[in-house]
């Protein structure tokens, strides 16, 4: 894309109904579709503008929090790189470190990290019921801080995965699905399954399949949402998304056939995650530090496991998409059978050919990071890259 591509995308940005300053990245269903496709346009712009060699740093200094309550790589660096595109500086909040592990509230660290911040982005997905409640309280200890004049602005907070939703992997792999099918409308009618996979682990989150069944309902798609039974998602976000499907013109249907699935499917999402009644019995377990109730526990999650070693996919699977040429997704990093396990969710000779297309897949996360963050700072963001446009700093020189 061009300098007037970007235009062109500009202006389109500046024609939608947005209320977004000041305001978190949570949940992608509280957002309005004119605010996901300005999400979509934003992060389109930013990759233009340095795939140009045009600087989109927005600031000369500032901090932006990077608070992971669990692991991740892909999720973190492309936090790291949406910042340091926009010209943040990135502080790592290791509670290990801080006065957190000595009792210091919420609404205190949430404070304190904020004089010279301009986002906080948290991954809290380990505790069902608890990360985006968590998420929340910071949200609030922020606006009690800018309500009472302490906080000079308001960070945006960013969902980098709860237990709820990750819509910075959601949003990313539409974003990808949008380029491929040729626009957002090429998405409306294809059938999308999201589907349980096996693994040898059992505590996977839910969070990526109902980020995903979340999003794919609001682009009138047909979602098979696929699972051996007892595996269930939250039900309450299995009820919003079949809401939004119908709304949308699409539908969401609930088999246990990981094959009816696959049946003529556009897109295949093979994905392990831990049956909700599981991660609801872990809670307490981890929070009283019970090694061995949580041993007994993951005990009995694998083994129920290995009943499904089948919802494999493989290329006898693909063979039943359309025209057997289905797109495959995956967020990453996937259980490659014979590779990175002896069984798991996907056969080496699949994962082999798509694997270019998951790298592309994940390739937009850091954009679609950094537009979350502008859009919660901004109020005229079209107006914002407009300058940084006009500006035409070079971002390398040769």
């Amino acid at each position: 894309m061009d300098k007037q591509g970007i235009v062109r995308l500009i202006e389109e940005l500046s024609q939608k109904k947005i209320d977004m300053k000041d305001k978190d990245f949570l949940l992608t269903w509280e957002k309005t579709g004119d605010e996901i496709d300005a999400t979509f346009l934003v992060a389109d712009i930013l990759r233009a503008m340095r795939e140009n060699n045009i600087s989109p740093r927005i600031w000369d200094s500032g901090i932006a929090v990077s608070n992971f309550r669990d692991n991740s790589t892909r999720t973190r660096f492309s936090y790291s790189s949406a910042c340091n595109l926009l010209g943040l500086y990135v502080q790592d909040l290791d509670e290990g470190k801080s006065q957190i592990a000595h009792g210091e509230t919420v609404r205190e660290t949430a404070n304190m990290i904020s004089f010279l911040s301009e986002a906080i982005g948290i991954r809290d997905d380990m505790y069902l019921g608890e990360g985006d409640k968590y998420q929340r309280e910071v949200a609030r200890s922020l606006d009690q801080g800018v309500a009472a004049g302490v906080l000079p602005a308001r960070p945006t907070v960013v969902n980098l995965q709860s237990d709820i939703d990750h819509p910075t992997q959601a949003m990313a792999d539409f974003l990808h699905l949008v380029h491929y099918f040729g626009g957002k409308d090429g998405l409306k009618g294809k059938k999308i399954a999201m589907t349980w996979a096996y693994s040898p682990s059992y505590g996977k989150p839910l969070s990526v399949p109902q980020g995903i069944i979340g999003l794919a309902s609001r682009f009138g798609m047909d979602i098979s949402l696929a699972y051996p039974e007892g595996y269930d998602l939250i039900p309450e976000v299995v009820a919003l998304s079949q809401k939004q499907a119908k709304e949308s013109g699409g539908k969401l249907t609930v088999t246990h056939s990981m094959d009816e699935a696959f049946k003529d499917a556009d897109i295949v999402y093979p994905k392990s995650w831990a049956p909700y009644d599981v991660m609801l019995k872990r809670v307490p377990l981890l929070h009283n530090g019970d090694q061995a109730g949580l041993k007994e526990l993951e005990k009995s999650a694998l083994a129920n496991n290995a009943k499904f070693k089948d919802w494999e996919c493989t290329e006898e699977k693909m063979k039943l998409t359309r025209n057997g040429k289905a797109l495959y997704m995956h967020c990453l990093p996937a259980d490659i059978t014979g590779v990175s396990c002896a069984s798991g969710e996907v056969a080496a000779s699949v994962f082999d050919r798509y694997r270019d297309d998951t790298y592309r897949e994940a390739s937009y996360k850091p954009y679609i990071i950094a537009a979350m963050i502008l859009l919660g700072r901004f109020a005229s963001p079209a107006t914002v890259l407009k300058n940084l446009l006009t500006r035409n700093t070079i971002r390398e020189q040769a």
